[in-house]
């Protein structure tokens, strides 16, 4: 009776244990191979932006918005409204900056830390680790419902420049990205995906 009673008591237990063992199992096999897997899966993304960055030698943050275009697997274009309107557009290897009348060029391979740089938001997006890990050391924290993926330099000049990079996201979105430079300037880009038109 007593052996019968203590089942009793622990079955409720037990099934709730066992009910959140494939969960417990899923969150255990959450990697960045699968977060990259979940990523690649985005083709094309158009999300709007709000970007703050901190800049040691002024009193506030600098704040500025526009719209964010991608296309797999190397077109990325960032087109700020305000305060001013400019746009930068990446495609395969290069940069085309855009300010009023003026139109700048520039080849990537010309520029390796501007490169990197670019590459470790091109190879997030297009779910690249392989070209994420040519210039950063990786590593994931959270899981698939909220993670947030840390890029380390590698190279002694980028260092220099990068302190590190860290891109938050919600399953296969990416939410947010926020820089922090070695100088100790910052900025942090909040992210909102804009619906398909």
């Amino acid at each position: 009776m007593m052996l019968s009673f203590r089942l009793l008591v622990l079955l409720p237990r037990l099934l709730v244990a066992l009910a959140l063992l494939p969960a417990i199992s899923h969150a255990a096999d959450w990697d960045i191979d699968q977060l990259m897997r979940g990523l690649a899966q985005n083709r094309s993304g158009h999300a709007s932006f709000v970007e703050k960055k901190s800049i040691a030698m002024l009193d506030k943050p600098v704040e500025s918005s526009g719209e964010l275009f991608y296309v797999a697997p190397d077109h990325l274009e960032k087109r700020t409204l305000k305060p001013k309107p400019e746009s930068m557009t990446v495609d395969a290897g290069t940069l085309i900056i855009e300010r009023g009348r003026q139109k700048h060029h520039l080849q990537l391979q010309d520029y390796p830390e501007l490169a990197a740089f670019i590459d470790s938001i091109r190879g997030t997006l297009a779910g690249d680790r392989k070209a994420l890990e040519r210039n950063y050391r990786l590593s994931l924290e959270g899981t698939v419902e909220r993670w947030t993926l840390q890029l380390l330099p590698v190279d002694e000049k980028m260092q220099a420049v990068v302190k590190r990079i860290r891109i938050a996201g919600v399953r296969d979105a990416v939410r947010s990205i926020e820089i922090t430079q070695a100088d100790g300037d910052s900025s942090l880009m909040l992210i909102e995906k804009l619906a398909a038109q």
